[in-house]
C-alpha cells in the first residue's frame, strides 16, 4: 500500500487537530478546578439570629416578715421580681441535706412584680429559704429564719 503526501498531510491535520481540542477541553476542566467550590459541612454552627431587643437577666429579691419563729408558726417572704412576667409561677424552697427542698408555698408574680409565700415551720433549728421562679434557673438570695 502506497501512502501518498496528501493523505499523510490529511492524517498530521487530524492529529493536530485532536491534540488541539484535547489541550483546550483539559485547560478549560483545570480552570474550573482552580476554584474549588464550598461543600456543605455537618459541623459547622448555625449563626445565632440577633435578637431585636437586649436580652435581661431575671432576679428575684427576697426578705421575711421575721428573723424567729417558734414551731408550727407561720412565716411569709416577700419581694419583688425582675424580668419574670406578671403571673409566672414561684416556688418557696428550703435547704435539707445540702439540697434544695420545694416547699408548698407556691405564688405568681402580680402586677407591680411583686409576691408573697406563707409557709409553717415546724422543725426546730435554722431554716435557710428562698425563692424560685418554676421553668428557669432565677432563684432569691437565702434568708434565714431560726425556729425555737
Amino acid at each position: 500500500m502506497h501512502t501518498t503526501q496528501r493523505q499523510i498531510s490529511r492524517a498530521l491535520a487530524a492529529g493536530a487537530l485532536s491534540v488541539a481540542l484535547l489541550s483546550a477541553g483539559s485547560a478549560g476542566a483545570f480552570a474550573t478546578e482552580a476554584k474549588p467550590t464550598p461543600s456543605p459541612t455537618m459541623s459547622a454552627k448555625p449563626k445565632p439570629k440577633p435578637s431585636p431587643t437586649p436580652t435581661t437577666t431575671a432576679s428575684i429579691s427576697a426578705r421575711a416578715n421575721t428573723a424567729s419563729v417558734k414551731a408550727g408558726d407561720s412565716v411569709t417572704v416577700t419581694g419583688r421580681t425582675s424580668g419574670l412576667k406578671v403571673g409566672w409561677p414561684l416556688v418557696l424552697q428550703h435547704q435539707k441535706g445540702g439540697k434544695w427542698i420545694p416547699l408548698k408555698a407556691t405564688a405568681k408574680v402580680k402586677n407591680g412584680s411583686s409576691y408573697s409565700l406563707t409557709t409553717k415551720l415546724s422543725n426546730p433549728g435554722t431554716e435557710h429559704l428562698r425563692v424560685a421562679a418554676v421553668g428557669k434557673k432565677v432563684y432569691s438570695p437565702t434568708v434565714t429564719v431560726k425556729v425555737s
